[in-house]
């Protein structure tokens, strides 16, 4: 699930602090759709969120069960 989120560090598009707050977003999202822990989809809807690029992610949190 971390693998997009790991790349975007490598890649400078995030820094550590933003990692760190794209995992907190993402904990978030994956408790409202009901997850115990966050997905590869919940981390990427995390980072669209964070970063604005559209990941394919529909953010309808709704539409993500």
């Amino acid at each position: 699930a971390m693998d997009e989120a790991e790349r975007s560090l490598e890649r400078g598009a995030l820094t550590a602090r933003g990692l760190d707050r794209v995992l907190r977003v993402a904990w978030t999202v994956a408790d409202l759709v009901g997850h115990d822990r966050p997905g590869a989809t919940d981390v990427a809807l995390a980072l669209q969120l964070r970063t604005g690029v559209p990941r394919g992610v529909p953010m309808a949190i709704g539409a993500m069960t």
